[in-house]
């Protein structure tokens, strides 16, 4: 194994406990794998975090060199006492749970049938009226800002006058620890300056801000026409109550398998088919197993062909139609009282540009002559037993991710997405957009489980009532991850119970 993966192995092993490496920590095991194993220092580490009262959510680097002082004797008892994590193959009789349970699945919102853009500068203007309208509504819903004035209004304001607008972002430029931005609306533009004398919590809140995002700005009006910014409002979530299945079924969330390329992890996803059959696992494996209703696949199923520089290299398989083909083997297995919901992602066979149409039944007329398989467009909002899930393959992390501080986590930067009410804020970045008639992707309807993948880390969180999970992958570093700096983490399955909508992480590698 080399240095690269067995540091790999070791953020895996990290997560998979429950904790987070922090920078530092991380740099030491990069000095140090040349001669000691990561892992075994990972394991130490875990030892010793589980015998304290209060356990830290990140390991920093003083606590991990303290742990490589200790003695060859010390660090061969405490690498055989740690609690036993290996996975082996259940032998007793798996009696499913949800093989009794009925099908409890309702179609939202799915775009595949809606799309009709011609890509015409007309259909473009029309995109972004309808975009502004839809979150422009979605803002005079608050209290706050239901009597905010139009660009136009503020312009005409005497000198000094305080006042609310709803604004698209359209430019975005730092100056001298200042902000200057451009805004508009259907009828008016404006620029709007955060002073470097702003309040903190204002700067901070303007370094967030995306170009083409709709928001509400409290300004005051000057002499001239420069609006200078008092305060910011997204769109955002309220607090909400979630709805829970009446019956304790599960769903698994998953996505980017990538089968096709020669980094995806064949032995490590025949053991994830393998517990879905109640053919492998412990018995707390097994019991979670057994509740498996529902398999939800955010995207990428294959790796397809030409998406990165030098693919062809890392390519098992050189075709596409092979690329599904060999997909539905492994679907196939799964169940058939389990439901197999999947959209494309950017990888797969539709059109890149959002929102994609369902993977057509020509990619996958092999697996659905096996099983019934619903393939839907990306983005989509189905319900589950009573629970809302909207399932984003997760294209625009990216524009996130690298453009805006802090959001190194995934989980960060799909909050970010449920607080602007868009999944693709940013136009010409990485992310495509189809100039639809109407905007699919505003997040209108806010759902309980929002799923995305897309950026091959594991992570989740709770946002305003909203389970937000990003599903890992099941691939590993490729050399273009590498030089982009991107550690996955595969083979980690997050799986909620859907009567509480509690997450336990399932480990495959």
């Amino acid at each position: 194994m080399t240095e690269t993966e067995k540091l790999q192995k070791a953020v895996e092993l990290t997560i998979a406990a429950g904790y987070l490496l922090n920078k530092e920590a991380f740099e030491f095991l990069t000095i140090v794998a040349p001669t000691e194993d990561p892992t075994q220092i990972i394991i130490k580490a875990i030892q010793r975090i589980e015998g304290l009262k209060e356990k830290p959510l990140f390991i920093d680097r003083v606590f991990l060199e303290e742990l490589t002082k200790a003695s060859e004797a010390t660090k061969g008892i405490l690498a055989q006492t740690l609690p036993e994590r290996q996975i082996t193959e259940a032998k007793r009789e798996f009696r499913p749970y949800a093989e009794e349970v009925e099908t409890n699945i309702k179609i939202i919102d799915d775009p595949s049938d809606k799309l009709s853009s011609s890509g015409t500068i007309e259909d473009y203007l029309e995109y972004f009226r309808d975009r502004f309208k839809r979150i422009e509504k979605l803002l005079r819903e608050r209290i706050d800002v239901k009597s905010a004035a139009s660009i136009m209004d503020a312009l005409k304001a005497p000198p000094n006058t305080k006042l609310k607008i709803i604004a698209m972002i359209t430019e975005k430029r730092e100056s001298k620890q200042r902000i200057i931005l451009t805004v508009e609306d259907l009828q008016a533009n404006a620029t709007v300056l955060v002073s470097q004398n702003a309040p903190q919590e204002l700067m901070k809140k303007s370094q967030l801000l995306l170009i083409d995002q709709v928001v509400c700005l409290s300004v005051l009006k000057t002499r001239s026409n420069l609006l200078i910014a008092e305060d910011i409002t997204l769109p955002d979530i309220a607090q909400r109550p979630q709805h829970k299945a009446s019956v304790p079924v599960y769903a698994v969330l998953t996505s980017d398998m990538h089968i096709g390329s020669t980094k995806f992890q064949r032995e490590v996803f025949n053991h994830f088919i393998l517990w879905l059959n109640g053919k492998y696992g412990d018995g707390k494996m097994k019991e979670i197993a057994s509740h498996v209703k529902y398999v939800l696949i955010a995207g990428d199923i294959v790796d397809g062909i030409g998406v990165y520089p030098n693919q062809i290299k890392e390519l098992a398989i050189k075709d596409v139609h092979e690329q599904y083909r060999l997909a539905a083997k492994y679907i196939e297995q799964i169940p058939d009282y389990i439901e197999v919901i999947m959209i494309p992602g950017n990888h797969d066979a539709p059109r890149k540009a959002l929102p994609q149409p369902a993977i057509s039944n020509t990619f996958l007329k092999t697996l659905q002559e096996s099983r019934n398989v619903r393939s839907l467009g990306n983005p989509c909002l189905f319900s589950l037993h009573n629970v809302e899930i909207l399932l984003y393959h997760g294209r625009s992390l990216d524009d996130i991710i690298y453009t805006v501080p802090g959001m190194e986590r995934p989980e960060k930067a799909m909050k970010l997405l449920l607080q602007s009410r868009h999944l693709a804020p940013v136009y010409g970045g990485k992310t495509m957009l189809s100039p639809e008639n109407r905007d699919f992707l505003v997040i209108d309807h806010v759902p309980d489980i929002f799923h995305a993948g897309h950026v091959h880390i594991l992570g989740y969180s709770n946002y305003r009532g909203v389970l937000v999970i990003n599903s890992g992958c099941w691939q590993e570093q490729t050399d273009y991850m590498r030089r982009l700096g991107m550690v996955p983490t595969p083979g980690r399955v997050p799986v909620v119970d859907l009567q509480t909508l509690e997450v336990t992480v399932v480990p495959f590698s």
